[in-house]
């Protein structure tokens, strides 16, 4: 659990008034015999699912996850796309190189080093 007020401690090591209260509800949740997930539903229901570590992963903090591996995604695919163009155009010999087809075609086929 995360202290609402502090900025991303946990209750265990906040001093804020509000962790101190938050972690005894969890106590007394606990000698109570609640399961976890009926106590981080209880102090999600009190303070919200910001009070969570570990948001769950839908609505707007799916949106949070997924940004940065779309973006991540969209650089691969930027940097490959740009350097095969790079590449296919750099490579001397090809079939598109209208230039080096016209050399050949005068010189009649011969590579550099052929005497």
């Amino acid at each position: 659990m995360r202290c609402p007020t502090c900025t991303g401690l946990p209750i265990t090591e906040s001093g804020d008034a509000l962790s101190i209260q938050m972690r005894r509800e969890v106590r007394d949740q606990v000698k109570a015999s609640q399961s976890e997930r009926d106590i981080y539903g209880l102090m999600v229901a009190r303070y919200g699912s910001a009070t969570l570590l570990k948001p769950p992963k839908q609505g707007l903090n799916l949106v949070v996850w997924a940004t940065p591996l779309l973006a991540l995604g969209a650089g691969a695919v930027h940097f490959w796309r740009t350097f095969r163009f790079q590449q296919t155009r750099r490579e001397p010999g090809t079939a598109t190189d209208p230039y080096l087809a016209q050399v050949r075609q005068e010189t009649g086929s011969r590579k550099s080093g052929d005497s």
